[in-house]
């Protein structure tokens, strides 16, 4: 999790700052400016630390979610890669629940135009995180295809649990399940056009085509 980054101290120290006061500066250069000062990081330190500003401290946050995460779940051994997906994404709310309102505005900051690109990084790399805790080892075409299809459902999930007030979630809970469920649906369809795909064309490339350009949009400058 970054954790080579020589900055990587400094930015979780002004995070733990930010998050308390999130809700009522929302992720914004002032609740940076506060959050730095708080934290006692002088100006330098702070300006190469955080050189893209609050993105870097928005992607600090998805990170820092993203080990706490992986340092909640079980080891997957006895589980299917259906309950494995399923319990990944539910624990990866389940820390953000402790910081609700800052997951929420988060996910605003990221609405705006010109920020696409940044969040489906973090949405790709929250997926990676998933696949490769579930034992996922790919690396063809099935790499992207999985981590972008998963990034979807970890995004619409999200959005459906912002306005959830069931006890537990479990509103949210049955809404993960479905998705889930529709997700493995398409790998059988997927599984099968890629063998039409091969039967018709003699090789694998029109399919994997489609693949790589899904994947190619994930570099794009947004």
């Amino acid at each position: 999790m970054n954790q080579k980054n020589p900055y990587t101290e400094t930015r979780q120290a002004v995070l733990a700052k930010a998050l308390p006061e999130v809700a009522f500066e929302g992720w914004s250069k002032n609740l940076l400016r506060q959050a730095i000062t708080a934290a006692e990081i002088d100006a330098a330190m702070a300006g190469l630390a955080f050189a893209r500003g609050v993105d870097t401290l928005i992607e600090t946050f998805s990170m820092q979610g993203d080990g706490e995460m992986l340092a909640a779940l079980p080891a997957p051994d006895d589980m299917k890669i259906r309950a494995r997906i399923t319990e990944a994404v539910w624990q990866r709310l389940l820390v953000d629940s402790a910081h609700i309102e800052a997951a929420r505005r988060a996910a605003g900051y990221l609405s705006v135009p010109g920020r696409q690109k940044l969040a489906a990084d973090l949405l790709f790399q929250t997926a990676h995180h998933m696949w490769r805790w579930a034992g996922d080892t790919a690396t063809d075409y099935n790499y992207y295809s999985k981590r972008l299809i998963l990034s979807g459902v970890i995004a619409s999930t999200r959005l459906y649990w912002f306005d959830d007030d069931s006890e537990d979630f479990v509103k949210t809970r049955g809404f993960l399940e479905r998705r889930i469920a529709n997700v493995m649906q398409f790998e059988k369809v997927k599984a099968q056009a890629r063998g039409w795909s091969e039967k018709i064309h003699g090789d694998k490339a029109p399919f994997d085509g489609l693949i790589g350009a899904l994947a190619k949009m994930r570099y794009r400058e947004g």
